[in-house]
């Protein structure tokens, strides 16, 4: 959520900055703004909309100062307007701060600074910032940001750019990512990765309540309690053209066709050569696996689906009950959570503010927590007990694709290691789905490679108001993906809906003509979702149905069949969500929406 640059070295910034935050747009935006320090002046400029508004503004002005921020706003305090936009100053145009996050305790700190002859200009809680700055300094800027600090709470990953202090900029966080990008004779700052990735691969990871004091040719980074600190320099190793188009129209398509590579990387070195057991590298012990009696998922949006689909297969193969919880809920309730319970957290970025709470309460109450992340060194990676990585690779795209299918492949892998360990199944049945684990790469491929069906679908279909997912077990819980894929990028309402439960309400809203997906691929469950898929066709229903190959007797009842190749009835959902994905992404590419960056969303919830 937000974007954050900065820069300061021997070139000019503007281009930098705007460079950079162009590689954010992923993360969501409706404003854009950066300042910079010339002719002992700090000048600001923004723009609400996108980028290319801001590019339009700077357009025929040739900026040479060498130090300057930059960001990407996602509005939650004030609406999306020029003036709401980031960077934000203070009265006298002294210090420019930009800020991801929220300080919750704005408005008493403001009704504060107004009293002291402040005056406001945005409807933002990050203006806030800049008036303290310019209340407490003292000719020391890092002394006046740390007692800044003291002063505010919430969340926060901030940079700050001071006139009488040209030569630095100060950066801190606080629950929300920041980066620094390590260069020669300058240095970087952005809130994600591709924004430096064209400078340098060198970063620092700063964590929460660390500060770094950034000049053309240092970097300094100090703790909460003003402590140097050591920082180990994380070398990223994913390249550049990984963060780009490649040729595809959108992010989101390159991410749907990279999954059979994800989920190769996902599985690599996880698995034994002779398919008998998984390798998850955890602290723990035999004995403690066994202790446990529970298990909690928690997470938010498709990372919770992906939750959705672990509870199942936990429960089948580890023979432990399983609860799964959004994140959101998990921390204001209070669940049953001790030191016999296993917790595991599923989050893309390892940033999101629900989850990272949530993580944060379940080891308070005694939990040993496993976190499932793509990114190394995130805050839920270094907060967690143990830790599995996707390896999925960047995922620029605001709908998550690769992300979740990889983590579909951490729940099976982390089922599998506690079925082993807790002697739940025999080795016949875990070599089995070990087997089928390593053939889904390919088997997603040739899913890839055939979507005619889904286009066909498509042109048909486009301009349908509203659409019905339905599944049982599995089934179900993919139909949840799928219906939040196709809303939120092609914004056609969709809801998923457990098929048993259309008596109960459901069926009210089927009639002529409107699509229904039906997901049929569980064998176990086929005849009871033949006889529902009737039961909406009698209401006049269109149905695409979803099967695993082999069942011709499918197309007899429904309108369109889809099919996925063959596997074990557990690892059918890392298949079956692909043609959804595409089905989505199809979808709004017809209806003309903005595919990556679908509107009022953003690519990690940092806030809550």
């Amino acid at each position: 959520m937000c974007g954050i640059v900065g820069y300061i070295g021997p070139r000019p910034a503007v281009p930098i900055l705007v460079e950079g935050l162009q590689k954010l747009e992923y993360r969501g935006y409706d404003s854009a703004g950066i300042a910079l320090i010339e002719d002992n002046h700090l000048r600001i400029y923004k723009k609400v909309g996108k980028l290319t508004n801001l590019k339009e503004k700077l357009a025929g002005n040739y900026f040479y100062g060498t130090v300057g921020i930059g960001h990407t706003r996602w509005a939650t305090h004030g609406r999306p307007s020029d003036t709401n936009a980031h960077p934000h100053r203070d009265c006298q145009g002294r210090f420019a701060v930009v800020h991801n996050g929220i300080i919750e305790n704005y408005l008493p700190i403001k009704e504060w600074l107004l009293s002291r002859g402040h005056q406001f200009t945005s409807e933002t809680d990050t203006e806030v910032l800049a008036h303290l700055l310019e209340e407490f300094y003292e000719g020391d800027l890092l002394a006046t940001v740390r007692q800044m600090i003291r002063k505010i709470e919430g969340s926060y990953a901030m940079v700050i750019l001071c006139l009488d202090e040209p030569g630095r900029l100060v950066a801190v966080r606080q629950d929300s990512p920041l980066i620094v990008g390590l260069g020669e004779g300058e240095n970087f700052l952005a809130s994600d990765i591709p924004a430096l990735l064209c400078h340098t691969r060198r970063t620092y990871i700063l964590a929460d309540g660390e500060m770094a004091v950034l000049t053309a040719d240092s970097v300094e980074v100090y703790d909460s309690q003003g402590q140097p600190v050591e920082k180990p320099v994380y070398e990223v190793k994913w390249e550049a053209a990984q963060a780009e188009k490649g040729g595809y129209d959108h992010f989101m398509l390159k991410e749907i066709h990279e999954q059979p590579v994800a989920l190769r990387d996902t599985l690599s070195g996880r698995l034994s050569p002779d398919n008998q057991s998984v390798n998850l590298d955890l602290s723990l012990s035999e004995d403690e696996v066994r202790q446990f009696n529970k298990i909690f998922i928690t997470a938010c949006g498709t990372a919770y689906h992906a939750g959705v689909v672990g509870k199942y297969v936990m429960e089948k193969l580890a023979g432990l009950p399983v609860e799964v919880d959004i994140a959101s809920e998990f921390r204001y309730r209070d669940p049953f959570v001790d030191q016999r319970t296993l917790v595991i957290v599923v989050s893309q970025s390892g940033e999101t503010a629900d989850t990272l709470a949530a993580l944060r309460e379940a080891k308070r109450r005694g939990a040993h927590v496993l976190a499932v992340t793509n990114v190394v060194d995130s805050s839920v990676a270094r907060e967690a007990d143990d830790v599995l990585y996707t390896w999925a690779g960047p995922e620029i795209a605001v709908a998550s694709t690769k992300a979740y299918t990889t983590q579909l492949v951490a729940m099976y892998l982390i089922a599998l290691y506690l079925a082993e360990k807790r002697n739940k199944k025999s080795l016949v049945e875990r070599v089995a789905i070990i087997s089928e684990l390593r053939k889904l790469a390919d088997k997603a491929r040739v899913i890839l490679e055939n979507g005619r069906v889904i286009q066909d679908f498509v042109a048909a279909y486009k301009h349908v108001p509203s659409t019905f997912f339905i599944g049982r077990g599995l089934d179900y819980a993919v139909a949840l993906e799928g219906a939040l894929k196709l809303k939120e990028i092609s914004y056609i309402h969709a809801e998923a809906y457990a098929a048993g439960e259309l008596k109960h309400g459901t069926l009210a809203l089927i009639t002529g003509g409107v699509p229904v997906i039906a997901l049929v691929t569980q064998q176990s469950l086929f005849e009871k979702m033949l006889s529902n898929i009737k039961e909406v066709k009698a209401r006049e229903a269109t149905v695409l149905a979803l099967a695993m190959d082999g069942e011709a007797d499918l197309a007899k009842v429904v309108d369109h069949v889809l099919h996925i190749p063959r596997t074990h009835e557990l690892l059918t959902p890392v298949l079956s969500v692909i043609p959804l994905q595409l089905l989505a992404y199809h979808m709004a590419v017809a209806r003309g929406c903005d595919v990556d960056q679908p509107r009022n969303l953003a690519k990690s919830v940092t806030v809550e």
